[in-house]
């Protein structure tokens, strides 16, 4: 969730501001809004921040569907950190948890769909990771759908160039309102089937997309953004 879209002439007065309230702000990330790839905002951004701000690690989201074609682009801006979202490696299971995908303004339903997403995904993944960028691949975890998929997913984008792997839970939402979140135990077992092939990350929360501070510790998005919020939490797991 984020309480304002920024523009990316504004980056540079926003960081300045936070990392004059929290100075132990180490990195830069973006997460949204929509894909990040999906404009040139986020990538003119980062732009900035390597020139304004080179102490600070840059991290970034994307759902990976045109991250094959803008993978020159990552790496031409420095990126640090790409957080890659994966939930299936399969287009059979992606098509059941993704009905089309938007690719060059071309709706595109199904399983043929899924095909292009996946291809994409790994494709960027492996020109990414080649440019020595580290890729962590975030999983949503849908225990009736993609529960038993978890250890080919792993497998296979380790096989990619991916080196970290995070699973989370699914926020019931959407298309997806009516199906059940895992179990604390089925997240687990998850991780537990996912560690056999990849580093498993074990410490993710549900964190706002336009935080301010340190997890869990400060939060500072207010001062930062002025913001006065009305609407409805949804997270970002970059």
């Amino acid at each position: 969730m984020t309480s304002k879209v920024l523009k990316p002439a504004e980056c540079e007065d926003i960081l300045t501001k936070a990392l004059e309230i929290c100075p132990d702000i180490k990195v830069a990330g973006i997460a949204g809004p929509g894909d990040t790839l999906a404009s040139d905002n986020a990538l003119e951004t980062f732009q900035i921040i390597k020139q304004k701000f080179p102490q600070l690690i840059k991290c970034m989201s994307t759902n990976g569907l045109l991250l094959n074609e803008r993978a020159e682009d990552v790496i031409r801006v420095g990126i640090d950190s790409l957080t890659v979202t994966v939930n299936a490696v399969d287009p059979e299971i992606e098509s059941k948890l993704n009905a089309y995908i938007i690719y060059h303004g071309e709706k595109i339903e199904g399983v043929e769909g899924a095909k292009i997403l996946i291809q994409n995904q790994l494709e960027g993944i492996r020109k990414v990771s080649s440019a020595k960028i580290t890729v962590k691949v975030n999983t949503v975890l849908v225990p009736e759908i993609n529960g038993d998929h978890i250890e080919t997913i792993a497998k296979t984008v380790k096989e990619a160039g991916a080196t970290i792997y995070n699973i989370i839970p699914l926020i019931p939402q959407h298309e997806l309102k009516d199906v059940k979140a895992p179990t604390c135990a089925q997240i687990d077992e998850a991780r537990t089937k996912a560690s056999k092939y990849i580093d498993v990350f074990r410490h993710c929360q549900h964190c706002r997309a336009d935080a301010v501070g340190v997890p869990g510790k400060s939060e500072y998005g207010d001062r930062i953004y002025q913001r006065r919020l009305g609407v409805k939490e949804t997270f970002s797991h970059g």
